[in-house]
């Protein structure tokens, strides 16, 4: 289990020819579960991973994307109902506080808000 108090996740996700691309985000925790979300821009190399391999690598990292612990395998799901959208957001906002509230002021100020795309990993 990966703690809520981490910042960053370093997400891995593999390619056609199966190396993995590694990509440190903001990620916020489901409550105790054992699942997480993510979000990116919806045209973004990762999701377009996540679309062909669900299967991915996770470890806590710092913004650099130094790994802070070990690699846990973990399956992702891009998602698309508005409640669990909805549900990621509070979460976000929960944990980031007011630097997620101006991340979503100027998401929205250049037009990227709406292109977001939510991730739900769940460790395996």
């Amino acid at each position: 289990m990966i703690s809520d108090q981490e910042k960053y996740l370093n997400l891995a996700t593999q390619k056609r020819d199966g190396s993995f691309v590694n990509t440190p985000v903001w990620f916020a925790q489901a409550g105790l579960e054992n699942i997480y979300f993510v979000f990116s821009l919806n045209n973004a190399g990762k999701v377009k991973r996540i679309r062909n391999f669900s299967g991915v690598k996770v470890a806590p990292c710092t913004f650099k994307g130094k790994l802070t612990a070990s690699w846990q395998e973990a399956s992702a799901t891009l998602v698309d109902d508005e409640e669990t959208i909805n549900r990621a957001r509070c979460h976000f906002r929960n944990k980031y506080g007011l630097t997620m509230r101006v991340s979503d002021f100027f998401s929205r100020l250049v037009g990227n808000y709406q292109r977001r795309q939510y991730i739900v990993i769940n460790l395996e």
